[in-house]
Formats: C-alpha cells, sequence, structure tokens
C-alpha cells in the first residue's frame, strides 16, 4: 500500500462544533476551493474511517495536559486506517506550542507493533519509512515514550470526511463524526474488542488546518456561518467517557 503525501511539520488549527445542515452548507462553500483528499470513498458518503491507539504516561499525563489546557504540551498515538495487516500504521507526535501544531509520523508495519507497545524499539524491516524526517520521527516518538514510561491506553475512533487544495496539503478542512472510543487490553494488536463508548461532544467537529496564513475565503465562511472556535479534544472525551479512575470533564 502507497505511503500518504508528507504531512506538514507545522500548521495552525482551529476546531469548531457545528450542526450536520450547517457541515452540508460549509462543504459546499469549501468545495469551490478545496477538494476530496485521496482517501475519501465516494461509496461511503466520502468518509473514511481515522483509529488511533494514544499512549499516555501511567498517571494519564498527556491527557491531563489537555484537561488543563496547558499551552505546550504533546500525544504520543499510533494512528491507522483499516483492520488490513499489510497496511501501515503511522507512530506520531503531536505538539503543540501556542496555536502552532507539529506533527511527525514514521510510517511502520502493523506486525512489529507489538513490540514497540512492550517498550522496545522497532525490528529494522518494520520501518516504511526510513528517510531522515521518518527516522527523526522515529526517535522523537520513542524517546517521548521512555522519558514518560507511556504506554497503550484508549482507542480512538470516528469517521472523517476531509478536502483539501488541490496538489497541496497546506490548506486542509475536515469533518469528524461518530467519535468512539475503547479501553486498550494491553494484547499488542491495534484491535479492540471490549466496550465500546460514544461520547457526545455536540455536534459534527469541524477543524480548518492551514501552514501559513488564515486563507481569506476562510476568513469570509467563519464570518457567513457564525463560526466560534471550541476546544474538542477526542482522546480526553473518550477517556473521561471511559470513565478511568481521576479523570472527570
Amino acid at each position: 500500500m502507497p505511503l500518504p503525501p508528507a504531512l506538514q511539520s507545522s500548521r495552525f488549527e482551529m476546531k469548531y462544533l457545528i450542526t450536520e445542515g450547517c457541515a452540508r452548507a460549509i462543504r459546499d462553500f469549501a468545495l469551490s476551493y478545496l477538494e476530496p483528499d485521496e482517501h475519501d470513498n465516494p461509496a461511503e458518503g466520502f468518509e473514511y474511517a481515522v483509529h488511533s491507539l494514544y499512549l499516555d504516561s501511567p498517571s494519564l499525563a498527556l491527557c491531563r495536559a489537555t484537561m488543563q489546557g496547558q499551552k505546550n504540551r504533546f500525544k504520543l498515538r499510533i494512528r491507522y486506517y483499516d483492520d488490513l495487516a499489510d497496511s501501515p500504521a503511522y507512530l506520531e507526535v503531536k505538539r503543540r506550542l501556542n496555536d502552532v501544531i507539529f506533527k511527525q509520523r514514521c510510517a511502520v508495519r502493523k506486525s512489529g507493533i507489538a513490540r514497540i507497545l512492550a517498550g522496545h524499539w522497532p525490528a529494522p524491516g518494520d520501518v516504511l519509512d526510513d528517510t531522515p524526517r521518518g527516522r527523526a520521527a522515529l526517535q522523537q516518538f520513542l524517546d517521548l515514550r521512555t522519558r514518560i514510561h507511556a504506554e497503550g491506553m484508549v482507542f480512538v475512533a470516528y469517521k472523517r470526511e476531509a478536502y483539501i487544495t488541490p496538489n497541496s496539503n497546506a490548506v486542509r478542512l475536515t469533518f469528524d463524526r461518530r467519535l468512539h472510543g475503547a479501553l486498550y487490553d494491553g494484547s499488542g494488536m491495534l484491535h479492540y474488542n471490549g466496550d465500546r463508548v460514544f461520547p457526545e461532544v455536540g455536534g459534527v467537529v469541524l477543524e480548518l488546518k492551514f501552514t501559513d496564513r488564515f486563507p481569506v475565503w476562510m476568513q469570509h465562511m467563519a464570518c457567513v456561518f457564525g463560526l466560534e472556535r471550541r476546544s474538542v479534544a477526542k482522546y480526553v472525551a473518550c477517556a473521561c467517557a471511559l470513565r478511568i479512575p481521576g479523570l472527570r470533564l
């Protein structure tokens, strides 16, 4: 399976909660500037599944940092898009420095995930992105995991509808729906068979993402539809819905 285009190393992200009707109107507006991204599936209403296993310290320090609204924080997660054994998973570090998001990711074989979740380095043959950028992302992920003694905690999944600028990923607009989560069972596998939770976040999650200035057309769209920025933390919502001891929204 070919690897997707490299993610932007830094960008701005703005989140909003909107109604389904508003989502349809915004989609129609945005299609004058954007096109469906390479994952969108017309047979599924232009949606595709996004799955992530979030890693955290035993005290859930990363989850708590988000709940406390710390401006400088990071997340560790393993992201994948299907249950196929031969498709890649991605080790991701997502940092927030004030309003700027920095993301690093390295593609690895799913067969090597159990080794990583057990606290080891991946075997050389498990690393699919053997480039300077990929190796730097892998090193950062493993260093942060070791520093905070991170382990698998919570699966987070949802359906995503995404649009991007033609021939680039400089501007991106996404709608996320049907958020659900489950506890990681310690098996080393990227699947969840236990009870799932479906936290109610209050609507469709709209995200506007751009790498430079807030595009003028997006500013106009935000005014036309009366968009107001909100904090929508999917990992936190799922972790709290799972009633992990000591966590409360």
